[in-house]
């Protein structure tokens, strides 16, 4: 499968788990919601002191697993490597996070105010492999 049709896929279903790498090489799964930003990057937000944060900031590697709200459906794998803007240059993508995934916030002073509280950051993936281009 190609990246554009990952990026398609990821613009619809926004229900994905999070691989990451363990100080020890273990893998460490979180599930999260994904969207996709304007530069074409696979986005997540989380809180600064998260462990899957901690774990991208030593090795930018990551894998999600993408899938439909029904689970038992369409999925993908999509790999490649993390960036982690945080506060305050995170604010607006966070802001445009939110819009991809969720739609429009009822008042963004106070979203703008959570994400501070809550030390949230954005993770950008850069998509370099997706997949699976067959089913078992």
């Amino acid at each position: 499968m190609d990246t554009d049709k990952a990026k398609a896929f990821i613009g619809e279903h926004h229900r994905a788990v999070l691989a990451t790498f363990r100080q020890d090489g273990r893998l460490q799964l979180s599930p999260v919601l994904v969207g996709l930003d304007a530069e074409g990057f696979a986005i997540i937000s989380s809180r600064e002191t998260a462990y899957k944060v901690r774990n991208l900031r030593r090795d930018p590697r990551a894998t999600l697993c993408v899938f439909e709200d029904r689970f038992f459906g369409q999925w993908l794998q999509v790999e490649g490597t993390a960036e982690i803007l945080s506060l305050p240059e995170a604010m607006e993508p966070l802001v445009a996070y939110y819009r991809a995934v969720v739609g429009e916030h009822p008042d963004w002073a106070d979203y703008r105010q959570a994400m501070g509280r809550e030390r949230r950051v954005l993770i950008r993936l850069r998509l370099e492999r997706a997949g699976p281009d067959k089913s078992g």
